[in-house]
């Protein structure tokens, strides 16, 4: 790993580095849209406010991150598995909500599934309010 991991804004041009991070996280989930046309689509609708973390050229950090006008939303924020436990992921997610917040968005929120607890213990360590019940989480801005 390099000494300086920079972070940018997720472009398609990185969709097929991002779909095989995506692949090796454990308790992500790929599911319909997660396509490169239905990504692509996404980011257009959001622009630069998804992101992605390289090491080098390689990407090792990623997070969808738009909003519907009301509400922002933060779907499949992944780090390699080599690179966790280093402060990366809440890296991504801060330069996510920041973004949001330029929008005037007030609240985001996202999706985990209750199985995935690894995935749960970095949304609440992350200040998240786990909504009992739900698959989702949320906090305001």
């Amino acid at each position: 790993m390099s000494e300086t991991i920079s972070a940018r804004a997720f472009s398609i041009d990185d969709y097929d580095a991002a779909f095989e991070l995506w692949q090796r996280v454990e308790g992500l989930e790929i599911a319909e849209g997660d396509d490169r046309e239905s990504v692509a689509q996404f980011l257009a609708r959001n622009p630069r406010l998804s992101r992605v973390a390289i090491d080098g050229s390689r990407i090792v950090g990623v997070a969808l991150c738009g909003h519907d006008g009301r509400r922002g939303h933060i779907y499949h924020l992944a780090v390699d598995p080599a690179y966790q436990g280093r402060g990366l992921g809440k890296r991504l997610l801060d330069e996510c909500l920041e973004g949001l917040r330029r929008t005037g968005v007030k609240r985001v929120i996202i999706m985990v599934a209750d199985d995935n607890r690894r995935g749960r213990g970095f949304w609440c360590r992350c200040g998240w309010e786990d909504i009992p019940g739900a698959i989702s989480m949320g906090i305001d801005l």
